[in-house]
């Protein structure tokens, strides 16, 4: 594998990274994934609500939790409360309902700054990446110069097409949390 295929490789998976990064971030809609990082203590264990139940969207403002064994959703409950994502879960006959609040103005700004961070720190790893690469280049004692030189721009390259894909990222984020 060449220095710029291990780059882009490194490069695509802090993208993917970010991307699931944002997907957690609340919107003013129901989106199952803003339960993902949340951890139920059940069957003397930590597990994740996909995997203890199926997680859907019945109405734009609602998250409908069907437990797989009815006698974990008491505990599925607690987990929400407990990650303190200000969401407040209803317990229902074995099934768990989450009612999404709208979010105010100064909500949504605190969200934007929120994913607006986590899009800096990804392009920090991007550069990261870049000076990890430049430095192999470096120490590449069968390379020539203008082969480093090269090997050099095209890393560059790669760091300013991810930077540029993080911005369009979070641009397409920004406009989805403000969207009232």
């Amino acid at each position: 594998m060449t220095i710029k295929e291990q780059t882009k490789s490194k490069m695509e998976s802090t993208l993917d990274h970010l991307a699931k990064e944002l997907g957690n971030l609340r919107t003013g809609r129901a989106n199952p994934s803003v339960l993902d990082g949340v951890n139920v203590d059940v069957y003397g264990t930590n597990m994740r609500i996909r995997d203890l139940a199926s997680v859907t969207t019945p109405e734009p403002r609602q998250i409908l939790i069907t437990p797989f064994d009815r006698s974990t959703a008491g505990p599925i409950s607690k987990g929400i409360e407990k990650a303190n994502i200000g969401l407040q879960p209803i317990l229902e006959e074995g099934i768990v309902r989450v009612n999404v609040p709208p979010m105010d103005e100064q909500q949504r700004r605190d969200t934007v700054k929120f994913g607006k961070k986590k899009c800096e720190e990804a392009k920090v790893a991007i550069r990261e990446i870049r000076r990890k690469s430049n430095e192999q280049l470096d120490a590449d004692k069968d390379l020539t110069e203008d082969q480093i030189r090269g090997g050099k721009k095209k890393v560059q390259e790669l760091t300013d097409e991810y930077c540029k894909m993080i911005d369009e990222m979070f641009t397409k984020k920004e406009k989805e949390v403000m969207t009232v």
